[in-house]
């Protein structure tokens, strides 16, 4: 105690204000590059603009005392006593102003997260991890850059999109065109689609099986989701998407029923050989692939199982209607299930500290559960925050082949887990008469982000170093030293176990792709949000969540990889500015508004006129 109150009564008080904040931390300790040294380790709550004149709380001289020297140790003897009594009373009440705090419902409590005083080595661990960085020089420069940064302007043009034309571009998927087919009288069949990875892959599957199902005029039964050793997740449809929304805002395009008619329910679709898995049907398969495998299977056994279903189904070319009931599916049918919205809602209110809706993606995903009324708290503004989705998980490591500065350890732990996870790729290097070098793979930009060149792109851009970085996922590789240079610059890290009390987070234990709905509803209705891997599938999806619904204040940042591993390649010459100026235009190029190309993925890409409608 003695170590966190620091001087005397002034330690005190900072810590009872910061007791306002509730603590939400699970019982367990924060990550090492989440610590504060100073701090009690179970405490996570990061406060800043605290600050007080320490003459205010001094002892003041004592007046009127007899000073003479044979009452001297009186003198001492009755202010040791008072500052122990005082110490022992303040405890007390310290003791009890905490229990009171925490028994608060966690709904009406206030979250603050900032700490722009946290530094490398502020961070403190039970077992030390080294720190790794790959660009020392380029860090230190980062570092002096930002701090020079901190009593400047910061330019607004870094959270809107840098190209107005965004705007005229407007969501229309779900208006009823008089020229398609709609939902026809006779029908083909039954569809039933069994899903497979997490809640990203799941979505484009669903909405793939919608297409499917009004291309072979047939009834969509609600998909299934398989369950995966890897996601660990039993969720169904109706754990994370609103069935009767789905229903009824696709019911004029196509038949969907909850189940099969009883008298098809004891079928066997893999006896009967209408099983299709993706050995069946080639990847993007285009309509012509469908009608000469798929449909001949419908027409004879009345039912067609997709296994597994996911990218199988190509985006060109395609009928128009088609192209816009996978959009309508994507953007307006799949809702998140009420549980999801209100708590997601609570998290985006927290981490904005202000209750008020924001804009047309907030109405969207969180639904009702926007409080429309604004608190106390949004009279001092909100803030704003960029989400970062943060591909560095072993798997992906690993699989990539790269090399991250971690030395002769790294390479062992990645090629014992290459071997236990991925031995066909292990069997393919051994038998590999020209395998690529890490360094060339780096070249080529095939290699993940490390956090250390997220943060550096951030910095590069201009974003300040109080700026709130949501970081979405988990599971970074070697977390402790590699988040290390991110916090280094950007200390002010949040997710969604931070803001969100173990009771609230409760119901969605064990359930990572309703984990995962929370972290795309931070991610789609964030101020800014970066992506360091645009091929994954939450990247894609929240990226075109944003192009639809998010007009010109929505912006993404998708790093060209290749481009950025040129850039890092010079860190050993490459001034600051030069620096700024090539990833500002790395990124800006990435942001141009254009028309989605042939071929392209209508779920990231919506811009097209079977999706949105621009404005002259």
């Amino acid at each position: 105690m003695y170590g966190i109150m620091g001087n005397g009564s002034l330690g005190l008080l900072r810590i009872m204000k910061a007791t306002k904040y509730r603590c939400n931390n699970n019982n367990n300790d924060p990550p090492c590059w989440r610590r504060i040294s100073g701090w009690n380790s179970n405490t996570t709550l990061l406060l800043h603009h605290h600050h007080h004149d320490a003459s205010k709380y001094s002892t003041s001289s004592c007046k009127g005392l007899y000073a003479g020297k044979k009452h001297l140790w009186l003198q001492k003897n009755v202010i040791m006593t008072m500052v122990i009594m005082l110490g022992f009373l303040a405890c007390f009440f310290l003791l009890d102003y905490v229990t009171a705090i925490s028994s608060h419902d966690s709904a009406s409590s206030r979250f603050l997260y900032l700490n722009e005083k946290r530094s490398a080595d502020s961070y403190t661990c039970k077992k030390q991890s080294s720190p790794i960085e790959m660009y020392g020089r380029l860090l230190n420069m980062a570092s002096s850059a930002l701090a020079e940064k901190e009593l400047k302007q910061e330019s607004s043009n870094l959270w809107v999109e840098p190209y107005g034309i965004a705007s005229s571009w407007e969501p229309c998927a779900h208006r009823k065109l008089h020229n398609t087919p709609g939902n026809l009288v006779e029908n083909n069949g039954y569809i039933l689609v069994s899903a497979n990875g997490g809640l990203n892959q799941q979505r484009v599957a669903i909405c793939n099986g919608v297409a499917v199902a009004s291309l072979l005029n047939a009834t969509l039964v609600i998909p299934k989701f398989l369950y995966s050793n890897v996601w660990n997740d039993p969720s169904q449809f109706g754990d994370i998407y609103q069935e009767e929304h789905f229903m009824n805002m696709l019911k004029d395009d196509i038949s969907i029923v909850k189940e099969l008619p009883s008298h098809m329910k004891s079928l066997d679709p893999e006896a009967i050989g209408s099983q299709i898995t993706d050995a069946d049907l080639p990847k993007e398969a285009t309509a012509a692939d469908y009608i000469k495998i798929v449909l001949p299977l419908l027409l004879k056994n009345g039912l067609v199982h997709f296994l597994g279903f996911g990218n199988r189904l190509g985006f060109d070319p395609l009928p128009s209607h088609i192209q816009r009931l996978r959009c309508k599916c994507n953007f307006h049918a799949l809702k998140f299930v009420p549980k999801i919205q209100e708590v997601g809602a609570l998290l985006v209110r927290r981490i904005r500290k202000h209750s008020g809706s924001r804009s047309m993606l907030d109405t969207e995903l969180l639904g009702k559960f926007i409080d429309k009324k604004k608190d106390h708290d949004s009279a001092k503004g909100s803030i704003k925050y960029l989400a970062l989705h943060l591909r560095f998980e072993v798997d992906m490591v690993a699989y990539s082949l790269c090399e991250f500065g971690g030395g002769e350890s790294e390479r062992r732990e990645l090629q014992a887990y290459r071997e236990s996870h991925f031995p066909f790729l292990v069997e393919r290097l051994k038998n590999s008469t020209s395998p690529i070098s890490p360094m060339v793979l780096r070249k080529m930009g095939r290699c993940p982000l490390t956090p250390e060149e997220a943060a550096l792109v951030l910095a590069g851009l201009g974003f300040k170093r109080g700026t709130y970085v949501y970081l979405a996922g988990s599971g970074i590789y070697r977390a402790d030293s590699r988040m290390n240079p991110f916090t280094r610059l950007y200390p002010n890290v949040i997710t969604k176990e931070d803001f969100l009390a173990p009771n609230e987070l409760e119901p969605f234990k064990n359930f990572s792709s309703q984990l995962a709905a929370l972290d795309f509803i931070a991610c789609a209705t964030a101020d800014v949000f970066a992506m360091t891997d645009s091929g994954s599938q939450l990247s894609s999806m929240v990226s075109g969540f944003r192009s639809y619904y998010g007009g010109d204040h929505a912006p993404t940042l998708r790093p060209n990889k290749k481009r950025l591993a040129a850039i890092l390649w010079e860190n050993g010459t490459i001034g600051w500015k030069s620096f700024e100026e090539r990833v500002k235009k790395m990124i800006q190029e990435g942001q141009k508004v254009t028309m989605r190309k042939f071929g392209k993925s209508i779920y990231r890409q919506p811009r097209c006129p079977e999706c949105m409608c621009k404005q002259p």
